[in-house]
Formats: structure tokens, C-alpha cells, sequence
């Protein structure tokens, strides 16, 4: 997909842009032939350009909908920088966290497309951003326009501005690069040093879900959060906006839960954790609990201890629910070396076979072809170790008991 034309952009938003794109969303909706798309909407708009930024709209609009939801369509994209947006329903919840803060202002450095502006204004925070690229700041501003939302944008480069008229600062730094992804954190745009000075004042910086513990600043909380079980973001609040050291924060049909280490009764003795060999139920803890480092939080939560220290699975003798792990029944052990479990699941009939590993040199991709399953029936598998020897179990989700 192409990039976005300033000018052809700016003549989308008229009257006649408008009509056009409606337009394109309908052959975007009906024609699935990308070469039959670029015909038609061509046929109603001789401009190249024109044509081209109706119909990279209408096609941006639909991928959108996966973060944006019913936003989307009305909302305005780059492809970089939908790919770079902060799903919605994150970025709703950082919003509301920091308008609870009260802040008089929040200015977002390096804008993008507007994604975390538009959830910013829509808690009710008075909002600026800004950005290098020309086609990002109007792209933000059409975006705060489209929604009804109030707030300001405008090139510029952040680390050149006076930040201390603004109660907040926010900053995505940029990690990739012309070559791809930069792992250099001084390498980022703007650097990590930048950030560190952003820190030290009223700042939210939000980072890859990655971030190592010990690059977090003392005084800073950083918050990992998980949106429907996938990990999207690490999140450090400065000392003036943190309320812990550490967050998990699981949002999800339900609503939201968080843990933090006031959660661990094990946080100061890690040595005193409870471990243990597997019980009569599993728990796989969350991404952002397992990032935050909250695994034994977990644990205490339901009773239950760790099945390795250095491994993140928990096992307890009752079932529990819990937004913070997905449970499972374990329903029996089978041999964990290949041949034999080969044999085994082909003994109970499991032609359909969910691999789950941890702590173990598998990769299920791999191990599944070879395994030449066979049957009618479908099973979950655990590979993992304990006391550092490999075990294997099958298990039966908790959700499909109920």
C-alpha cells in the first residue's frame, strides 16, 4: 500500500474529497480485487493522487477497525502509522489514568496519526501534540476534527520545545529505524536519554512490552498492559503521577484488573516463594503479569505456588477464575520424550492437538508434523519442567468446562 500525498489529503477533506471517499468505501466493501478497486474509483476521479488517497483511505479505514473499532470509520490513517497506534482500548485506559491525575494540559510528543490525542481528548484532557512529519500533524488534526474533539497540533520537534507551560508530557519514542527495528535504546527517536529527562518531571512515556526492569528509572512505576491476552505496552509513570513500582494491568471483555507488587507477600523474600510439584489445575499467568514480574502475586491470589521458580506456570488444588492467568484441569501425565508420547496420543485418539510450552527447547510448530497425530479427538498439551526435568500433560481448559 502506498504512502499518503499532503495535497491530495488536504483536497480529501472538501466537499468533493468527501464524496469521493464515500465512494471508494463502497467499491472497498464489494470488490475484493485490489486492480478492479484502483479501476473504478480511477473511472470516478481522473487525479492519480486523488484516486489513490480515497482509496488508501477507505482500505486504512477497514484495517482500522481492529483498534479503532467504530472509530474507524471516520477516522484518517498513514499504513505506518496505523501499524505504530496504540490499540483504543489501551490507550483509553492511560487517558483515564491520566486524566484522574487532573493534569492542566498533556502534550504528546510525536503525535503520529493522533491515536492516543483522540483518547486523551476524549477523557476530557486539554490536548497538543506535534510531530516532524507534515502528513502526521494533519492527518492528527483531521482525526481530532472528524470526532468532535478539541486539542492542537502542529510540526515541530519535541526536544527542541519549552515543556514546562504543559502539566504532562507524553512521548512514544520511535523504535524503528530506515533498517527496521533499533534496539539500542540511545538509538531511538528521541533518544532514551531524552526520555530519562522527560522522567524527571511530570512525563508518561510509553515503551515495547520488552523493556528490561533494570532500564526503568528509580521512582518510576512501569505498568505492562495486556489488552484481551495479547501484551501491547510498558508504560512508566514519573514519580509525581506512579502509585507502585510495578503494574499488570489485564483489560478484557469484563473490564479492567491490575496487580502490583503490594499483591506479592513474596515481593521483599523471593527465596520463600512457594514451589511445588503440579497439582489437580495449571495457571498460565498473563503477558503483562509475566513481564511485570508478578507471576507469585498469582499464586497468592489463589492459593496455589509455583511449579519452578524460573518458570511462570502456577498450580494450585482447586479451580479458580481469575482475570490474571487462563486455568486448566489437568487431566493426566504422558511421557514427555518423543516416541513414546507419539504413542500415546495416538492411543487416545488426538487427531487435534493445542501445544503449550515453557521452560523447554520445543518449538510446537515443529514438534506437532512429527508427532502424526491421528483421531477424532482434540486435547491442550503442557510441556514444561519441573525441578529441572521435563514433564508433559494434557489438560483441559477451564473456560470449556463451564
Amino acid at each position: 500500500m502506498r504512502g499518503v500525498d499532503l495535497d491530495a489529503f488536504t483536497w480529501l477533506r472538501s466537499a468533493d474529497g468527501q464524496e469521493l471517499l464515500a465512494y471508494a468505501a463502497e467499491v472497498v466493501a464489494s470488490t475484493p480485487d485490489p486492480v478492479a478497486r484502483a479501476g473504478a474509483v480511477r473511472r470516478r476521479e481522473p487525479d492519480a493522487e486523488r484516486a489513490a488517497a480515497a482509496l488508501t483511505q477507505a482500505d486504512l479505514r477497514v484495517r482500522a477497525r481492529t483498534k479503532f473499532g467504530d472509530l474507524a470509520s471516520r477516522m484518517y490513517f498513514t499504513p505506518d502509522g496505523l501499524e505504530q497506534a496504540t490499540r483504543l482500548p489501551v490507550a483509553r485506559h492511560r487517558a483515564a489514568r491520566l486524566a484522574a491525575a487532573a493534569p492542566s494540559s498533556v502534550l504528546d510528543l510525536g503525535c503520529g496519526i493522533g491515536g492516543d490525542l483522540v483518547a486523551m481528548a476524549g477523557a476530557g484532557l486539554t490536548v497538543a501534540g506535534v510531530d516532524q512529519d507534515p502528513v502526521r500533524v494533519e492527518v492528527a488534526r483531521a482525526n481530532l476534527d472528524a470526532l468532535g474533539l478539541g486539542g492542537a497540533v502542529q510540526v515541530a520537534d519535541g526536544t527542541a520545545l519549552d515543556l514546562s507551560p504543559f502539566g504532562v508530557v507524553y512521548a512514544d519514542p520511535a523504535r524503528r529505524g530506515a533498517r527496521g527495528r533499533v534496539f539500542d535504546a540511545e538509538g531511538w527517536t528521541p533518544p532514551w536519554s531524552f526520555v530519562t529527562s522527560l522522567l524527571a518531571r511530570t512525563a508518561v512515556v510509553k515503551l515495547a512490552p520488552g523493556l528490561p526492569h533494570d532500564l526503568v528509572p528509580s521512582g518510576i512505576e512501569a505498568e505492562w498492559v495486556s489488552d484481551r491476552g495479547e501484551v501491547k505496552e510498558a508504560v512508566l509513570w514519573s514519580s509525581w503521577l506512579a502509585t507502585c513500582g510495578r503494574r499488570a494491568t489485564v483489560l478484557g471483555d469484563g473490564g479492567l484488573a491490575t496487580l502490583t507488587e503490594d499483591d506479592d507477600p513474596w515481593h521483599d523474600t523471593p527465596a520463600d516463594r512457594p514451589v511445588g510439584d503440579i497439582g489437580a489445575f495449571l495457571y498460565e499467568p498473563d503477558g503483562a503479569v509475566i513481564r511485570s514480574g508478578l507471576v507469585t502475586a498469582v499464586a497468592a491470589g489463589i492459593d496455589g505456588r509455583l511449579v519452578d521458580p524460573r518458570i511462570a506456570w502456577v498450580t494450585a488444588e482447586s479451580a479458580y477464575a481469575t482475570p490474571f492467568a487462563r486455568g486448566y484441569r489437568v487431566d493426566e501425565e504422558v511421557p514427555f520424550r518423543e516416541k513414546p508420547l507419539r504413542a500415546a496420543l495416538r492411543e487416545r485418539g488426538i487427531g487435534s492437538l493445542t501445544i503449550k510450552t515453557r521452560g523447554v527447547d520445543v518449538t510446537p510448530e515443529q514438534l506437532r508434523p512429527r508427532l502424526s497425530l491421528a483421531g477424532d479427538d482434540a486435547a491442550t498439551l503442557v510441556l514444561t519442567r519441573v525441578a529441572d526435568k521435563g514433564r508433559a500433560f494434557l489438560v483441559t481448559p477451564l473456560a470449556d468446562l463451564t
